[in-house]
């Protein structure tokens, strides 16, 4: 009888905790229910995010190419253009400030100007003058020739007046930004080429062509040298010097 009445005791106690811890999680659910209302969860799906990351757009882009010519091409007009920028403010600012100091001449002074002016020829007036010492120069490497025939000064540029020959076996291609040009004190030159084939074919024909350098660039400078190699294999080299500057 004591034994019963224990188990049943037992039981009474197990049903009581039961009971108890269900009605506690029950309410702990309903709680954190209420509290996480509003709350939504990310999207962590793979395949969203793969979704995302594609490009919007349906066209193929490609990535252009540029050829190694066209980049060296555009990279020395550049240079040039500054060089002649700057060229140009040097002598605007050389002007004024001659223009500033120069004292005022009276008017028996400008009629005698004048007069000389008049009396001037047109081979006197004319700006631009030339050298012939030592010229013309050549150059001959593999059947090709290159002539400096004269060299004459034009609107602030010294313009070398020359020829290109091929008499060899191939055709020869230059690249005219890879010129060389440098002064009887080793300063390297900047060199516009005019005329001259980008390709010289074995032909024997004669290509005439200029090469301009700014005067502002010379300085005191009494002889050139040249130096012209083919592209791109570079094997074969035109070089001259003692090239007079014409004054």
């Amino acid at each position: 009888m004591k034994f019963n009445s224990t188990v049943a005791l037992t039981l009474i106690l197990l049903t009581m905790m039961l009971g108890a811890g269900f009605v506690s999680s029950m309410w702990g659910f309903s709680l954190g229910h209420e509290a996480l209302k509003g709350v939504t969860q990310p999207d962590f799906r793979p395949t969203k995010k793969l979704a995302d990351s594609q490009p919007t757009s349906s066209g193929k882009e490609g990535v252009t190419l540029l050829k190694e010519e066209d980049i060296l091409v555009n990279v020395h007009a550049y240079i040039n253009g500054k060089g002649e920028e700057s060229q140009a403010d040097s002598k605007d600012t050389k002007a004024e400030s001659q223009d500033q100091s120069a004292p005022e001449s009276s008017q028996s002074d400008t009629e005698e100007n004048s007069s000389t002016s008049e009396a001037l020829t047109p081979e006197a007036s004319f700006t631009s003058t030339s050298s012939s010492q030592n010229l013309p120069l050549k150059a001959q490497d593999r059947g090709v020739t290159l002539e400096v025939r004269s060299t004459d000064l034009q609107g602030g540029s010294l313009l070398l007046n020359v020829n290109l020959k091929n008499e060899g076996a191939d055709s020869v291609r230059f690249l005219y930004s890879f010129l060389n040009v440098t002064d009887d004190k080793g300063r390297a030159l900047s060199a516009i080429t005019e005329g001259l084939p980008g390709e010289l074919p074995a032909s024997g024909e004669d290509f005439s062509g200029t090469v301009s350098i700014p005067t502002a660039l010379l300085d005191d400078a009494k002889e050139l040298s040249l130096t012209l190699t083919d592209y791109p294999d570079q094997k074969l080299k035109l070089k001259m010097s003692e090239i007079p500057v014409a004054r």
